[in-house]
């Protein structure tokens, strides 16, 4: 007799399951939404679309801002940067004409070809 209930079970529930239809996930919520009453339904509704356009404000105004550095930038500080790359690169490039033409102490601050140790005298006997 305990083996008959069992298989009845069973059927029932194999039934069961037959009759429920698959629902999305739309429908659920909308099937649970009706639970609540219509103020807080409003004011969550509310906070969802305030929270749905303070997000787009928030991208619009990061898009504008990242736009205006940007070309500030470029516009600003990039020429500069690049004087003072040209600049640098003349040094270099004066530097090593000084080199070919005066040998390797016209380049590490000797003064124009004569060797470091034999500068002009000093006065008073000591070299500062």
């Amino acid at each position: 007799m305990a083996d008959e209930l069992t298989i009845r079970e069973v059927t029932e529930d194999s039934q069961l399951e037959e009759e429920f239809e698959d629902e999305t996930i739309f429908e659920r919520i909308c099937a649970l939404s009706e639970m609540f009453p219509p103020s807080v339904r409003t004011v969550g509704s509310s906070a969802a679309s305030l929270t749905w356009s303070g997000t787009v404000n928030a991208f619009k105004f990061g898009k504008s801002a990242a736009w205006i550095a940007s070309t500030s930038f470029m516009i600003l500080f990039l020429p500069i940067v690049f004087e003072a790359e040209m600049a640098q690169m003349q040094q270099a490039q004066l530097q090593h004409q000084r080199q070919i033409l005066l040998g390797p102490n016209a380049a590490s601050g000797g003064m124009s070809g004569i060797p470091t140790g034999l500068g002009p005298p000093v006065m008073g006997g000591m070299q500062h």
